[in-house]
């Protein structure tokens, strides 16, 4: 399979969209929703926890996804893995990184991202797929701009593309941060 690779710069921070070349099919259209799973040095929790993830969102999910590894520096074979994943499953792609930081994954995943709703995986790994649905739920259908349950958010695309601008801590505080600033441009956020 041939990989198709373009460096990007986001402020301080180079990372690289790795993505299949595209197949032969036209898109039809973008996904509902990318879910974005950050990871750094977590090789045997990402190859168990991105196939779950993905059979969930294939047949037990209403809206078309996708999910977006976002490799944080890792020095271990995670970004090995994800590639792997990325080509045997589908609907997968990966992104990496020169820095470990949450935040500056999240920020470059959803900024490039096509999605409807953009979302973000707990750090652990820990997926709780059977709560995705009420987390999305309420962005998917307008109510509310973000959504927030446990350690996941999702919110409309177009809001990331608005708010990540000027989010300006970009490690851990970020999610905290984006939700302020939504907060103060008076979105709806929702608690799941």
């Amino acid at each position: 399979m041939s990989i198709n690779t373009r460096a990007t710069e986001t402020e301080d921070v180079h990372f690289r969209v790795i993505t299949p070349l595209p197949t032969p099919v036209p898109k039809l259209h973008r996904p509902a929703l990318d879910i974005v799973v950050p990871v750094h040095n977590q090789q045997e929790a990402l190859a168990r926890a991105v196939p779950r993830l993905r059979s969930f969102l294939r047949h037990a999910f209403p809206f078309s996804a996708r999910i977006t590894i976002a490799d944080c520096a890792s020095v271990d074979s995670t970004r090995d893995v994800a590639a792997a994943l990325a080509a045997e499953l589908g609907g997968v792609r990966l992104i990496h990184l020169n820095a470990e930081a949450r935040g500056r994954a999240l920020a470059a995943a959803w900024m490039t991202s096509d999605a409807r709703v953009v979302a973000s995986a707990g750090a652990d790994l820990d997926i709780d797929v059977s709560s995705l649905p009420q987390l999305i739920a309420p962005v998917m259908s307008g109510h509310s701009e973000i959504s927030i349950g446990g350690r996941c958010k999702a919110l409309r695309g177009d809001v990331a593309r608005r708010l990540i601008p000027t989010v300006l801590n970009r490690s851990w505080l970020f999610e905290t941060e984006l939700l302020l600033r939504a907060r103060h441009a008076g979105m709806r956020i929702h608690a799941a």
